[in-house]
């Protein structure tokens, strides 16, 4: 009898240790993904615009990235070549990668056990001594483990498709910051040749005015054209400037790359629109805000249901129990401790999550409708730029150079005289401008019409909210 209780004894710690290691290796589970999520990403850019992307997470990345960007820079940049630089080098997009890292240690956190805790006490009173020693698990935790893990997980797809948004939100403000420049250098340089010829105009008529062949009135009209050229030159130039550091903060440019080059004109107008007459049903299918938005509706549906699976048992705790005594034997045991629903039935923390959710599930119909009005509107808006911009081209342009090509026949049979020759040259100016806008206005259009097929950032940042404020409610805060 006695060899028996010494060995079950024995076999106590033997069974305590492992359990112990059981529980170890189901929390130890979890681990590091090789790339850190950031594949789906880089697959992303890829599929949808055809570039590359590296997360510099090494000195030999960032080389790599240096070596890339200072081989594009070496020629004049097309705008193809400016949306891989900025992918490449836009330290706010790899600041977004690096969310991918702290989303995925969440993951790995949620997939492992919390650290057991252990207990010792030692309470003596005369000769006797009893010592206490305890360990416990948090069992609340092992039961929700999978559940919390699966939250996590979603959290995690959610903070890639984010990730994904950004990157493309990037690429296309690249995109119109590109052609805001070429449309600015278009037009400093237009102005440019304007304020020329307005100054040799003013000059022309001063010299007349001093020799008595010209009056005031007409002087002081050249000396206004010309202080007017001057002025949207001016402004020209700080457009322009305005524009190429715009585009230089969104490739990540400094010191001497900022020195760039660009071609000299905008792209000419295509030929065609493009017809999308399924656009609506398309931009549902591979919105990624519209995605991220169902995503994060599932996750709180779930985090729903962990609510209500604690409802009752906020708090539950299970450890072994050791107690030894130097006058007696010792005790064993186990002890399990939880919260009493006596007076919080957790109907609060329910109906509260219950609401949360079902904020969210409209807020996804809201997404999908606001989804659907984007992108009619945005391709309304690229239709009417192109109209608008072949307007421009087709008609008023050709009009105005049948007319300047006449006047410069009446000028060459002395039939007008310079200043109606510069007179023309002045009632142009709107004409070139007026094109060049409409231009740039079609690209831009063009790019957002890009961009709302894929998504709109603002989408995204409303589930987060949303699930955070429903896991505090699950936590019962």
């Amino acid at each position: 009898m006695t060899t028996h209780t010494a060995l079950r004894r024995r076999a106590r710690p033997a069974v305590a240790a492992l359990a112990l290691i059981g529980l170890v290796s189901l929390g130890g589970c979890a681990t590091f993904s090789r790339d850190g999520g950031f594949g789906p990403v880089a697959q992303t850019a890829q599929d949808r615009l055809h570039k590359d992307l590296t997360w510099a997470r090494s000195d030999a990345d960032r080389h790599a990235i240096d070596e890339r960007v200072a081989e594009l820079l070496a020629q004049p940049l097309s705008v193809e070549d400016s949306v891989q630089i900025a992918l490449l080098n836009n330290r706010g997009l790899q600041a977004s990668f690096d969310q991918l890292g702290i989303s995925e240690a969440d993951v790995v956190q949620a997939g492992r056990l919390p650290n057991p805790g252990f207990r010792f006490g030692r309470l003596s009173q005369g000769a006797s001594i009893e010592i206490d020693r305890s360990i416990q698990f948090n069992l609340a935790r092992l039961l929700t483990l999978p559940l919390a893990q699966r939250i996590e997980s979603q959290r995690f797809e959610q903070t890639r498709l984010a990730v994904s948004l950004a990157m493309l939100q990037l690429a296309s403000q690249t995109r119109k910051a590109y052609y805001l420049l070429l449309a600015a250098d278009q037009s400093a340089g237009y102005m440019r040749q304007v304020q020329a010829t307005a100054q040799a105009g003013a000059e022309l008529a001063r010299r007349m005015a001093q020799a008595g062949n010209w009056n005031r009135l007409d002087q002081a009209r050249e000396q206004r054209f010309y202080a007017d050229a001057a002025l949207s030159l001016a402004r020209a130039e700080q457009a322009r400037v305005a524009a190429r550091e715009q585009l230089t903060r969104l490739m990540g440019l400094w010191g001497a790359q900022t020195q760039f080059r660009l071609p000299e004109r905008l792209p000419d107008l295509p030929k065609a629109p493009s017809e999308l007459p399924e656009i609506e049903r398309t931009a549902l299918a591979q919105r990624i805000d519209v995605q991220a938005a169902r995503l994060a509706t599932e996750q709180l549906a779930r985090n729903l249901g962990l609510t209500r699976a604690t409802r009752f048992v906020n708090v539950l705790e299970v450890g072994a129990v050791r107690k030894s005594f130097s006058d007696a034997p010792d005790q064993s045991g186990y002890e399990i401790g939880l919260e009493l629903p006596l007076f919080d039935w957790g109907d609060a923390r329910v109906a509260k999550a219950e609401a949360i959710y079902m904020q969210a599930v409209n807020r996804t119909a809201q997404i999908a409708v606001d989804a659907r009005s984007e992108v009619r509107g945005a391709y309304a808006n690229y239709r009417a730029s192109f109209d608008i911009a072949r307007h421009f081209r087709d008609e008023i342009v050709p009009l105005s150079k049948t007319i300047s090509d006449e006047n410069q026949l009446r000028y060459n049979g002395m039939l007008i005289g310079v200043f109606e020759l510069l007179a023309d040259a002045r009632a142009q100016i709107g004409s070139v401008n007026g094109y060049i806008d409409a231009l740039r206005d079609f690209w831009l259009a063009q790019a957002d019409l890009d961009m709302v097929q894929l998504g709109s950032p603002g989408a995204i940042a409303m589930p987060a909210a949303a699930a955070s404020a429903l896991d505090r409610t699950a936590a019962g805060n």
